[in-house]
């Protein structure tokens, strides 16, 4: 880049103009309105679709001739001083708001200038550049390179842009390879490196808010590799790389246009920030969408913004991958004799890596594009596909066309990869990254790199289904079976797993198209088993499973699943054991995949209860259901036997229960009858609430901290009890509410602190939560403070209206009130408080945190414990609701 004003553009800077107000003394704000009016200029070109490249080589260079006038006005006399541009400023890249970095560089032998460069940087710090320098001599540059891989990295791209540049040639001579950091070991620390910041950001290209900079895929791997590139090979950039070895013309045109994308986007943050600001929030990600010009159809513009996004990050991933293997093979094991052993006839082992004999393997063989990830699945020395060969790969994977998918060979291939006891899911991972399973399942390519724009979902669709994938796969492994005991177990009992895997493929391959997803991917799904040879009984199972691969995690966590009809109902539909197994493992795999945080310990013990509950219902028989009144007797006679065993008598029990309904005793364990009944029974000042806290190990709700409230019904105790526990940090996952006929409630909350775990028992917590709990009941209720905290960032990013719905549930006389929303500070005591104004009694709760987002399911009743009929009214509760919950979030 020159350093002279005669590159920039006369409407972009006016150097006459410019010096002559310096001279005049208005330095200041000379240089201010001089940097404004170059990055008002540059932010017209970039939104008329100038070309990024210019731009940002253009701010370089305007800074150049900014910062080289300063300079040339210092009297700086015979010193032997530089100053030099390193990191993406030395690369002649700047964008609007990157740090402008600079070395001050000195003869080993001239000092005494520090006042003076201290009074440079002073000044242009005022001017407003925000400016990241050092000062260090030929020397101290070659120490602080030697122990610093970044230093050294640094000046490797060093540009002078005022004084000898002979001093920079000094710095070159003294940090070379030949003096330090070879290539080898340069290679080594880069590649380390690069793994701790892909480790940083889960390993993947698919972060749902990704760093533009740093993430895999992102800017960081282009200068990643093309520092390897000018290090081992002396060039100055990866495109000065002339062996099509390394860079084959396709890959040279991934990389330029894959960079100016990046660059576009990384040059949008900071424009519309104002500031340095490389993460792709969400917030901006909607901006950056209606740049790009996308609008909302079958898909929301920020989700086709976002899927070119990753689409692009994959692509520069894969060339990353590539790269840095090729880079790999020529430093480190150039003196190394590679150890080849022939496979077949298309393809050998070099050095643990399977690769194809010659470059006409797959044009001779299109076949050989599946049978390649096969050999990979099953060769335990295999540690992955050789770069010339993915290179050959990506290059002829059109000849996946209609005529080789119905090739019944290829069909069999594909089978006994998805069949394969070892390495599967790596290898399906593997197929998706080279493009090779878009190509053959078309319907699968389509759902890559496309984001769910919710907080609910972590992954894009394509890599949460190869985590569904990969998850059903470790079931069967034995050192996974610690942490997902019954799910191992169910899954060794399958008998056939390929038709989970399969299930896991398309269950939600038909998201995006603007219709039921579950019913789409049934279709394609049996269409799939059909094409691949599946009989009709594993056909109807796959499409069975992936239509309903929802309704487990939904029953079990938004239904009453202690109600014998509830259980005799999911039974029903379930209608075989076969397929209860075949849907938990799925349900199961499913949920981990979905959010790291959304499974917890509570979230298994629901569905391991609705499964073993259904699986003893299947065994009895569909046509023989468990009697209501039964469980009722049976539970109270349990209890009864626990409490006569601490001096209880019949009598005492029947006048303590008399006012209990049979709901009580049909959703509560007999220990926890029992553990309620004694403690009321020793609690003599009825007006003062009664407060029990404990941990749930061996029960239906294991993994939570039981709190229960005995105290006089009132309307506000619901919304108060819920405010409390917001204060106090703890969110609800589950409420039972008895109201009694002697006016008193029995109340349950299952709670887990802020970090998803029960509360730690260590004695000052529990009592703590006791003591305000009991001390917020007392007397006479007044509204309850619903704590104000800020609704989290991410929340606010999301403009989702909150969604109700009613409806009656004949089988328990209640009203089934349901409410999805994005979670938000005080979320169920607002609701409570409406439930006040409307008079509208609270019988359950079932408490749902899916992410950042709640789907809350409420059981009322009217004043005289009946359902809501009446229209106009449920019309009315949810619009408050709705009103309520959107006013706070707005």
């Amino acid at each position: 880049m020159a350093n002279d004003a005669g590159v920039l553009p006369a409407a972009m800077f006016d150097a006459r103009v410019f010096a002559r107000r310096l001279e005049e003394g208005e330095i200041l704000p000379c240089c201010k309105e001089a940097i404004t009016g170059a990055t008002q200029y540059l932010h017209g070109q970039f939104r008329s679709g100038a070309n990024i490249r210019d731009l940002i080589r253009l701010r370089a260079a305007f800074m150049d001739v900014l910062l080289g006038t300063l300079w040339d006005r210092q009297d700086w006399g015979q010193a032997e001083l530089a100053m030099v541009a390193v990191g993406g400023y030395g690369r002649g890249e700047l964008h609007p708001h990157s740090d402008i970095d600079i070395l001050l560089l000195l003869g080993d032998g001239d000092h005494g200038r520090e006042r003076q460069l201290e009074g440079f940087l002073t000044l242009l710090w005022d001017i407003g550049l925000v400016i990241g320098h050092s000062v260090r001599t030929v020397a101290e540059c070659a120490r602080a390179a030697r122990e610093d891989i970044t230093v050294l990295t640094n000046l490797m791209e060093a540009r002078t842009i005022r004084g000898p540049r002979e001093l920079m040639a000094r710095v070159r001579e003294a940090t070379g390879p030949d003096k330090m950091w070879p290539s080898a070991d340069f290679f080594r620390a880069k590649v380390e490196e690069q793994r701790a910041r892909h480790t940083k950001f889960a390993d993947t290209e698919y972060n749902l808010e990704p760093n533009v900079k740093s993430c895999p895929g992102g800017l960081r791997d282009l200068q990643i590799i093309g520092w390897l590139a000018e290090r081992h090979f002396g060039v100055e950039s990866l495109e000065k790389i002339t062996s099509s070895a390394f860079l084959d013309p396709e890959e040279m045109e991934i990389l330029h246009r894959g960079r100016d994308f990046m660059w576009k986007v990384r040059y949008a943050l900071h424009m519309i920030t104002g500031r340095e600001e490389d993460r792709l929030l969400f917030d901006h990600q909607r901006v950056l969408a209606e740049l790009w010009g996308f609008e909302d159809g079958k898909r929301l513009a920020v989700e086709q913004f976002m899927q070119t996004y990753y689409r692009w990050a994959l692509s520069l991933g894969q060339l990353n991958e590539v790269l840095i293997q090729n880079f790999d093979q020529a430093i480190l094991r150039a003196d190394t004799a590679d150890v080849v052993i022939p496979i077949n006839a298309r393809f050998q082992l070099r050095s643990g890596y399977v690769e194809a004999i010659n470059d006409d393997v797959f044009t001779t063989s299109p076949s050989a594009l599946l049978e390649v990830f096969l050999l990979c699945a099953n060769m335990d020395e295999s540690e992955g596909i050789a770069a010339p060969t993915i290179r050959l790969i990506r290059n002829n994977r059109h000849l996946i066309d209609d005529n080789f998918r119905a090739d019944q060979a290829n069909r069999e291939t594909f089978i006994q990869i998805l069949s394969s006891p070892n390495k599967m899911a790596r290898q399906m991972r593997r197929m998706a990254r080279y493009g090779i399973l878009g190509q053959y399942l078309p319907e699968f390519g389509r759902i890559v790199g496309q984001m769910q724009h919710d907080l609910f979902h972590t992954y894009t669709v394509d890599a949460h289904t190869l985590e569904v994938i990969k998850n059903a796969r470790r079931f069967l492994y034995p050192d996974f079976e610690l942490r997902f005991p019954v799910s191992s177990r169910v899954a060794r009992r399958l008998r056939k797993p390929v038709l989970l895997y399969i299930a896991a493929l398309y269950h939600d391959i038909g998201k995006g198209r603007g219709g039921d997803h579950s019913e789409l991917g049934a279709v394609d799904a049996e269409r799939f088993c059909r094409e691949h040879g599946f009989d009709r009984r594993d056909t109807e199972l796959v499409t069975w499973l992936v239509r309903n691969h929802l309704i487990m995690s939904a029953v079990s966590q938004r239904k009453d699943i202690s109600d014998p009809e509830v259980i005799q109902q999911f039974a029903e539909h379930v209608g075989h054991k076969d397929n209860l197994d075949y849907l938990f493992t799925l349900t199961v795999a499913d949920i981990n995949a979905t959010n790291p945080t959304l499974w917890n310990a509570w979230r298994g013990s629901l569905l391991r209860q609705l499964y073993t509950e259904t699986r003893r219902a299947l065994q009895r028989g569909l046509d023989n259901p468990v009697d209501k009144q039964s469980l009722v007797e049976r539970s109270r006679r349990a209890a009864s036997e626990i409490l006569e065993d601490r001096g209880f008598t019949v009598e005492e029990l029947h006048t303590l229960w008399q006012q209990r309904g049979e709901d009580y005793f049909l959703r509560e364990r007999a220990e926890d009858i029992a553990w309620h009944t004694e403690a009321i029974a020793g609690h003599h000042k009825r007006d003062k609430p009664l407060v029990l806290i404990r941990n749930n190990v061996e029960s239906t709700v294991a993994n939570t901290t039981q709190i229960f409230i005995h105290a006089r019904s009132n309307v506000q105790l619901f919304s108060t009890i819920c405010a409390e526990l917001e204060q106090l940090d703890l969110s609800v996952h589950d409420a039972r509410i008895y109201n009694a006929n002697d006016g008193m409630s029995l109340d349950t909350f299952f709670v887990l602190d802020s970090s998803g775990q029960p509360i730690a028992e260590d004695g000052t917590r529990i009592k703590f939560i006791k003591e305000q709990l009991t001390e917020c009941l007392k007397g006479n209720p007044d509204e309850p403070q619903i704590v104000q905290r800020r609704t989290p960032r991410r929340v606010k990013s999301f403009s989702v209206p909150t969604e109700t719905s009613m409806s009656v549930d004949e089988i328990k006389h209640v009203s089934v009130l349901e409410v999805s929303a994005p979670d938000r500070p005080g979320l169920l005591a607002r609701i409570g408080k409406i439930f006040v104004e409307f008079n509208v009694e609270l019988q359950a709760a079932k408490i749902q945190t899916l992410g950042e987002r709640v789907e809350d399911v409420f059981f009322i009743t009217d004043a005289g414990h009946q359902p809501i009929t009446d229209a106009e009214r449920c019309k009315a509760i949810q619009e408050a609701i709705r009103r309520e919950l959107d006013e706070q979030a707005a």
